[in-house]
């Protein structure tokens, strides 16, 4: 397996403001979960619902990309190609409770 990559992940609040977080992450919808169970730890969830969309920049590579918290649910209830897969899937649900 590749080794994690430094992401920052954010989303913009309905108030304006952006909210990141630093995590690292194996793939994108992994960095997601991450990004978000970290936010809420922290209590920086002001207006994150299923439409917010996530903006993930992997910083080793300054590649951006986006997804919305509904995109990352569907992920997580998807089916899973793996044993390692479902594994990650369930730490991250659990993360994300």
């Amino acid at each position: 397996m590749a080794s994690a990559k430094p992401c920052t992940v954010s989303f913009k609040a309905p108030s304006g403001i952006t909210h990141s977080v630093d995590v690292a992450a194996h793939s994108l919808y992994e960095a997601a979960a991450m990004g978000v169970a970290a936010l809420k730890k922290d209590g920086w969830v002001e207006g994150l619902g299923p439409g917010t969309r996530l903006v993930i920049r992997v910083r080793e590579t300054g590649g951006t990309h986006s997804v919305t918290v509904q995109q990352l649910k569907r992920w997580l209830e998807g089916v899973s190609a793996s044993p390692a897969d479902v594994l990650r899937r369930a730490q991250l649900k659990k993360l994300l409770a």
